[in-house]
């Protein structure tokens, strides 16, 4: 596992630096920015995005609240885990995964076979300062949602920590530098993986 901490901003290159030549697959909590640094790290790759949250809703024809009210948790897993393997299978790019995806032992064996995880890490302050005001949220749907979220973090942590690169996700990093910071921990692991096909090419 590569863990790499968020710098500060360096000014952004003309063009992209890196070809992604994997799918990266963001990995985390609600709340710690899979949607909003993954669009910064499409962009700076010059790849594209997804956030399979909103893939699972397309197939579904229904929102994921919905799915959850009518149909419980282990259907909209099974719906989850059949989009996911489908988006791995496609063109290389960065995927933003749900909070429960990584959990799933058959879609994180998807990941690791076809893809570089990548966990975003945040501490629960930051996570339920970014999550508290916004709707859409069924786990939290509940009478002390920030002790829910507590227990996510104390069940799910251990399994997040077996991604492939680990990147803190903090309250005042930008979009930017934590995506700078996605790819220099993508590059280190590629290093370390002289086994597996690189994640990023240089682009001559």
């Amino acid at each position: 596992m590569i863990d790499r901490e968020t710098s500060p901003d360096p000014a952004s290159p003309a063009r992209p630096l890196h070809r992604l030549t994997r799918p990266v697959v963001l990995v985390g909590l609600m709340g710690a920015g899979k949607t909003s640094v993954g669009k910064r790290l499409a962009a700076m790759l010059d790849a594209p995005f997804t956030d399979s949250d909103a893939e699972v809703e397309a197939a579904a024809q229904m929102t994921i609240p919905e799915i959850f009210r009518l149909y419980g948790e282990p259907a909209f897993r099974d719906v989850e885990r059949r989009v996911l393997a489908r988006l791995l299978a496609e063109t290389p790019r960065v995927l933003a995964t749900g909070g429960g995806a990584f959990i799933e032992p058959r879609t994180r064996a998807e990941i690791a076979a076809r893809g570089v995880s990548v966990w975003l890490r945040a501490d629960l302050d930051v996570l339920w300062d970014r999550v508290r005001d916004r709707p859409g949220r069924p786990l939290l749907e509940a009478p002390d949602p920030r002790g829910v979220l507590a227990g996510l973090m104390e069940r799910r942590y251990p399994v997040y920590a077996l991604a492939d690169v680990t990147v803190e996700s903090r309250r005042k990093a930008s979009h930017e530098a934590t995506a700078r910071a996605i790819i220099a921990g993508l590059l280190e692991h590629d290093g370390a993986r002289p086994d597996l096909p690189p994640t990023l090419e240089n682009i001559a």
